[in-house]
């Protein structure tokens, strides 16, 4: 299988809609989606997406008549692209609860993409995703971070330029590079917890990648800084946009040098090497519990014990399998 294949197996990675990347540049354009009574809208609030929450949750897409008390400016939807002419922006939704539009409320309910994520199609997840990261970060770049000056939304959204005609700083929708790598020496892998993870779960390491630092070079530092591990023999596996809240996890397999532990930078409470029977026998008994199927973590972890046993994880997951809450 290649990567993008690999990929596209992952929640949130699937590639849906398009971006129409030329066509979004004119305001005319939009503005002809905007109006369409086949577009839909992705209503976010507090970062939670709506989604009817039945038997078969699923997202809800709403249509322009349904948010016209809280779209009271067009330039607040953000476009995320087109299937089948069908136009999709995101808006989100500010104010408590009290405040939400009662066409909304009496269509789904507002609940954490962590939570609902499992159970929704890769459809669906992939375009709540985006839409949640989306929202997020214009959220949050309203002031232009070179001169303080109020900014605009450019494109549907896909860049905020500074009003200021001195400056005219454009910045783009950022997103945070992090690794994420499963080691193995042999036929054993190592897993580790964190202190505020759920009582008996365990995954892969991860961490951020640093200024001036390649994905391989933050596979090699942060398996040495949280287990003090030294690793060889780097290979990419596959990338998962992670909307919690703009992450992009870029997925390693790497062999240790030896099974030696080291808890360094305290990020770790504990670390330790299994081999595919050991972490067969602990989550069918209870003892580890494993990251959520939604999580890249999952398939790393996945991909090797399936590699190295005669089992298949998904066979043993079952109730183990961490929901995120």
């Amino acid at each position: 299988m290649d990567n993008f294949a690999r990929s596209c197996n992952h929640m949130f990675s699937v590639p849906m809609l398009n971006r129409a990347h030329n066509r979004r540049k004119r305001v005319e354009w939009l503005r002809e989606r905007l109006d369409d009574p086949n577009s839909v809208f992705v209503p976010v609030w507090q970062s939670r997406v709506l989604v009817f929450d039945g038997p078969a949750p699923r997202a809800v897409y709403v249509k322009r008549r349904d948010i016209e008390q809280v779209l009271m400016n067009d330039e607040e939807a953000l476009f995320l692209g087109e299937e089948d002419d069908r136009g999709f922006f995101a808006v989100e939704i500010e104010g408590e609860n009290s405040a939400l539009p009662p066409s909304l409320e009496q269509l789904g309910r507002f609940r954490d993409l962590r939570a609902v994520g499992p159970l929704l199609s890769k459809k669906d997840g992939a375009i709540l995703a985006y839409a949640k990261t989306l929202t997020f970060w214009h959220g949050r770049n309203h002031f232009c971070g070179v001169c303080g000056s109020p900014t605009i939304n450019c494109e549907g959204g896909h860049f905020r330029k500074c009003s200021n005609s001195g400056c005219e700083a454009v910045h783009f929708p950022r997103t945070d590079p992090a690794i994420i790598v499963l080691i193995h020496r042999g036929e054993k892998c190592l897993l580790a917890r964190q202190p505020g993870w759920p009582d008996r779960m365990y995954s892969v390491l991860a961490g951020f990648v640093e200024p001036g630092e390649s994905a391989e070079a933050a596979v090699v530092r942060e398996a040495f800084e949280e287990a003090g591990v030294h690793v060889r023999e780097i290979y990419y596996q596959s990338s998962q946009p992670w909307p919690f809240p703009c992450s992009l996890m870029l997925a390693f397999r790497a062999e240790a040098e030896d099974e030696q532990v080291r808890l360094g930078d305290k990020e770790l409470e504990e670390a330790r090497w299994f081999s595919a029977e050991d972490l067969k026998r602990e989550v069918e008994v209870g003892a580890v519990r494993l990251p959520s199927r939604i999580s890249i973590a999952y398939h790393l972890l996945e991909d090797w014990f399936d590699g190295v046993s005669v089992s298949h994880l998904s066979d043993l997951a079952g109730t183990n399998a961490y929901r995120m809450k």
